[in-house]
């Protein structure tokens, strides 16, 4: 059944800690907010404060599954709103199949990942996680054994998004060389614009580089996991085609399911790779749930609790972009972040000022869908004034925004959903509609 909202989009549901003040800037704009307190909640106790609240948003962070039983049970959902860049927990294929968008953050939380991977790679370096340990226990090791500066050395970038870049960039100042692997056209054209070598494999990234830094997305450009793309044989090969006294250092800042921790703890053993630094791992707890670290017994691995984000200048930088992404979704239609087409912005807000109603549909991609929206506005005697349209073709899924002369009744609405069925065969070619009346 088609999710259908009449009017903004003014009740939101809040998990998962994000900084205060998003509370405070979605109440600015209309937004009725419940949070609910202590970290992460079970799936039954989310899917009962969704329903009792009848919340349109859901606002998360990384840890909180969205599955497809979720949705199923809270049909008053038409977004989630995630304060992070990862959507690995958000079910997206069930999302599209039930029209609901998911937003991410993928710019406020940049400056904190790139300062500490950079600490890590000078803390590295330098042994000083080890380092502290021994001097606390007595220890006064003043040699310059495996203590390296970074100047001079490659540094391996695996992906050239917003934060590998500005990794890249902070590097480069301190006088490494750049290394990079992206399957992506337009950020190998960027890195080559940068004077950076871009390498035609993971193994070539690995070998020929001294320290290598992890920025990956869940998915590659093709929709495939990058679950595992990390494998035992590329971590052996880190620095092989360095110097002997090659760092050999990995950062992994980015997802925990890259490679497999015992993996990487058999490349440190063996020297492939020296030292390492984590912030993710494919197990992480919820809550204050119990939790195994599985470098336990590894002092070369330096360890982290997913803190790449949590600073106090980043979390209040990602409750404004969310709070500005969702207010604008919600009064006027408007899409960007949407983690489905990353870089797509839709917009009718510069045209809006003389229509009557932005109509907000999403819908599958099955032939005819688009021709029977347009057909139901038509019988419905409106014109449709302007309109932009996006379709996400790997989830079958489409977004239509159309600025119309006036709002379509309740009758006229469940028309389009009957028509687009009729007409296309499909049961579910409407997934959600969201009109915003302007006057």
């Amino acid at each position: 059944m088609a999710r259908i909202v009449q009017g903004p989009l003014n009740r939101a549901l809040v998990v998962e800690d994000p900084h205060p003040s998003l509370d405070a800037l979605l109440q600015e704009a209309g937004v009725d907010v419940m949070r609910l307190p202590g970290g992460a909640p079970e799936t039954g106790d989310l899917i009962a404060a969704l329903q009792a609240h009848r919340s349109q948003v859901l606002f998360k962070r990384s840890r909180v599954p969205v599955s497809r039983a979720l949705l199923e049970a809270c049909p008053d959902l038409v977004a989630v709103q995630l304060c992070s860049i990862g959507d690995d927990s958000v079910d997206k294929a069930a999302c599209a199949d039930h029209g609901v968008l998911v937003f991410n953050d993928p710019i406020s939380n940049g400056r904190s990942v790139v300062e500490l991977a950079i600490g890590h790679l000078i803390a590295l370096s330098r042994r000083l996680y080890e380092t502290d340990l021994d001097t606390r226990a007595g220890g006064w090791d003043k040699s310059a054994t495996e203590r390296w500066e970074i100047r001079g050395k490659v540094l391996g970038v695996l992906g050239l998004g917003n934060i590998g870049r500005a990794t890249a960039r902070a590097a480069e100042l301190m006088g490494m060389r750049i290394r990079f692997y992206d399957t992506r056209e337009v950020s190998r054209e960027v890195g080559r614009e940068l004077g950076w070598e871009g390498c035609a494999t993971l193994e070539e990234l690995f070998a020929g580089s001294d320290a290598v830094t992890l920025h990956l997305s869940a998915q590659d450009i093709h929709g495939r996991s990058n679950a595992g793309l990390i494998t035992r044989d590329l971590l052996m090969r880190l620095g092989a085609d360095r110097p002997e006294d090659s760092p050999r250092l990995l950062l992994n800042l980015s997802r925990g399911f890259l490679f497999d921790p015992e993996d990487l703890l058999a490349a440190i053993r063996q020297g492939a790779v020296r030292r390492a630094a984590v912030d993710v791992y494919p197990d992480e707890p919820r809550g204050k749930e119990p939790w195994r670290n599985p470098y336990v017994d590894e002092p070369r691995v330096a360890v982290t609790p997913h803190i790449g984000a949590s600073t106090q200048e980043a979390q209040p930088r990602i409750a404004t972009r969310v709070a500005a992404t969702f207010r604008e979704f919600a009064l006027h239609g408007s899409v960007r972040d949407c983690v489905f087409s990353p870089r797509t912005m839709l917009s009718l807000v510069e045209d809006a000022r003389g229509g009557g109603a932005l109509l907000a549909v999403a819908h599958a991609t099955t032939r005819g869908t688009k021709r029977a929206i347009d057909e139901a506005i038509y019988q419905s005697g409106a014109s449709n004034l302007s309109s932009v349209h996006k379709d996400f073709e790997e989830l079958g899924l489409a977004y239509d925004l159309a600025l119309i002369d006036r709002p379509l009744d309740e009758a006229a609405l469940q028309r389009l959903v009957e028509e687009a069925a009729r007409s296309t065969g499909d049961p579910t070619a409407i997934r959600s509609i969201h009109q915003m009346v302007l006057r």
